[in-house]
């Protein structure tokens, strides 16, 4: 680390512009800025991003569909099967987030789960193809639902465990990717930080880009050519991707992996339990402390200044004799353990919100299989198909709002993100109460026309165009434009230098357990509301079924869980000093900075540290 430092105060003397934050290339060597990161790098991120959200959406947005006509299986249960599948890809991240941040570093962790990413695409390709392996069919003219062959213990087996090794590949995956990519912007240069604050708005475009072709075109292919073409095709997008991705290698930035935050997190709870009785000093300074230097030579921890919140944990970084790793921490131990505790009832308050998006992988798709979908005497509109328009609607509200909404607000609130992070994660869960609401209001309608027509068996179309759900997709669409994209940067930004992959791993947990918790609600509502020789509100036949109390009942879910974001938001402290950092965002917003100007703002940023006194709240 020494020698790196020497090599970039040789560089900065040449007049070479080295990265200030710590990355380096993957032989441990600083990197030059003109010639690595920025929006250069991210190009190939930012690509195999597309490809990749196309192989998952690919299985994911008509799995409920493929569960229920091959293996025949009911509402509660396919729909449950789905959750808690894209529940396990969502938690895996945890482990990968882990691996990255004390073993092995972002991008190898990266390339090792995308090998196992792709052979879990193709062994899911060949379960639908091989004929072995797929689930019998009963020939031209039967359709699959009406098929009375059922799949084998061991193709149903084989289909699972191609999914859960997805699940697996994906958990090392998803929380480096978007972290690698946020990794190429300088913190610490300020025309480099402005560029960041727009990367992860584009960064779910590139998401909902590849989401749409696979919610339009590869669910067509599913429904009406195969499902071994329509998985076949996403297995080559994969592949496509990941040589997408080791092209841009050269450009890449790295932080290197700075050990296990869950240990170093732990230390600090245990050392502070520890010493439960002893009285934390009111002076910071006699808290312990590394010098400096030994922060100089420490890969990816930069030194954090003490905070007064969760006073608590100071007790962890309290003298009281002899000291180990569990019993002393230090000053910036302790504000790492702070920064990823704190933001923990902000995580709960994502749970919610997170069931809302199984139920457009679920139930949504589900309701589209009893209306007329019909265009024209051939084609029909594949029932998952809808999910497109949720992923329309957030292309167009993330360009409307980062491109035209943005500026209108940066000019009154001074802010470069416009609002803060918490007030856009608002914003978009008071948004999912109403889309609850018109979904129920929706699923109202439908049962009633149902009934005007006699319409009780489970095969019966209810003369209604599929067109009636959208409401409730376009809206899902734009709550999750202010939902997704505040709550991956909100837990990316909140982080500590040494933890983000961690705190990126902190949005995708919120997906996993919102996705089971979905599958718990689902299961228990259907089971209690049949007691008592009731009918139950969610059976296999949907026309006798009441979906419109139980979007009714998520609907005041949301909003309950509404009111414990406000409290929750409004106690939050941001740790960064967003007051100073902003002046320097202005600054680099101004086409006419002198090279003065910028070399004083980067000191400032590189001296920047947790301030108590300055914060902002909701």
């Amino acid at each position: 680390m020494m020698t790196e430092e020497l090599e970039k105060r040789d560089g900065n003397i040449r007049g070479e512009d080295y990265t200030q934050d710590g990355t380096v290339d993957l032989k441990g060597r600083p990197v030059l800025r003109s010639k690595t990161g920025r929006w250069r790098a991210c190009c190939f991120i930012v690509g195999y991003e597309v490809f990749e959200r196309m192989a998952f959406y690919g299985i994911s947005t008509n799995l409920v569909i493929y569960l229920s006509n091959k293996f025949h299986e009911g509402t509660v249960k396919s729909s449950n099967n789905v959750t808690n599948w894209v529940g396990t890809v969502w938690l895996t991240p945890l482990i990968g987030a882990y691996i990255a941040d004390a073993h092995l570093g972002r991008y190898w962790t990266f390339i090792i789960s995308s090998a196992v990413y792709l052979v879990g695409m193709c062994l899911v390709t060949l379960s639908a193809s091989v004929k072995p392996l797929r689930p019998p069919s009963c020939g031209k003219g039967i359709k699959d639902i009406d098929c009375p062959k059922s799949a084998s213990s061991f193709q149903i087996g084989i289909f699972y465990c191609a999914l859960y090794i997805v699940a697996i590949g994906t958990g090392g995956t998803k929380p480096n990717i978007s972290t690698m990519g946020a990794d190429q912007f300088d913190d610490f240069e300020a025309k480099e930080r402005f560029q960041k604050l727009s990367f992860f708005n584009w960064w779910m475009f590139s998401i909902f880009l590849g989401t749409l072709f696979s919610n339009t075109f590869l669910v067509y292919l599913q429904d009406n050519v195969g499902p071994g073409v329509g998985y076949g095709l996403p297995t080559a997008g994969l592949a496509v991707s990941i040589m997408v991705f080791l092209i841009g290698t050269r450009y890449y930035r790295h932080k290197t992996p700075s050990g296990s935050p869950f240990t170093r997190i732990a230390q600090v709870l245990v050392a502070a339990i520890r010493k439960w009785k002893v009285v934390s000093p009111n002076d910071p300074k006699e808290l312990h402390e590394l010098s400096l230097e030994e922060y100089a030579t420490s890969a990816g921890i930069f030194r954090i200044d003490h905070t007064t919140s969760l006073r608590l944990l100071d007790k962890a970084a309290v003298k009281t004799g002899p000291s180990s790793p569990w019993t002393l921490c230090s000053i910036t131990q302790v504000e790492e353990a702070k920064q990823m505790i704190k933001m923990l009832p902000i995580l709960v308050a994502t749970f919610i919100p997170s069931t809302m998006l199984a139920q457009t992988h679920t139930l949504f798709i589900k309701q589209g299989t009893t209306l007329k979908r019909g265009l024209g005497p051939k084609f029909e509109i594949p029932p998952a198909s809808l999910t497109a328009f949720i992923t329309i609607s957030m292309l167009i509200t993330i360009i409307v709002y980062d491109r035209l909404i943005v500026p209108i607000l940066r000019k009154y609130t001074k802010n470069p993100r416009g609002i803060t992070l918490l007030q856009r994660l608002g914003i978009g869960l008071f948004l999912h109460v109403l889309v609850m609401l018109t979904a129920s209001f929706v699923e109202r309608k439908r049962l009633i026309v149902a009934r005007e027509h006699g319409i009780t068996e489970k095969k019966q179309i209810v003369p209604l165009r599929i067109f009636i759900l959208l409401p409730q997709f376009v809206l899902m669409g734009v709550a999750d434009n202010f939902v997704e994209v505040a709550k991956l940067e909100f837990f990316y930004d909140q982080a500590p230098d040494s933890m983000k992959s961690l705190g990126t791993a902190y949005a995708t947990t919120s997906l996993g357990v919102g996705y089971f918790l979905s599958s718990f609600l689902l299961s228990t509502v259907a089971d209690v509301t049949k007691k008592n020789g009731h009918k139950g509100w969610i059976l296999d036949n949907l026309n006798v079924s009441h979906l419109d109390y139980y979007y009714a009942f998520y609907a005041i879910l949301s909003f309950i869980n509404f009111l414990f974001f406000l409290v929750v938001a409004r106690l939050f402290v941001y740790n960064t000093e967003i007051n100073k950092t902003n002046n320097e965002l202005q600054e680099a917003m101004q086409p006419s900075l002198s090279m003065s100007i910028i070399e004083e703002e980067k000191a400032l940023v590189n001296n920047l540290v947790c301030n108590p006194s300055q914060s902002n709240t909701l």
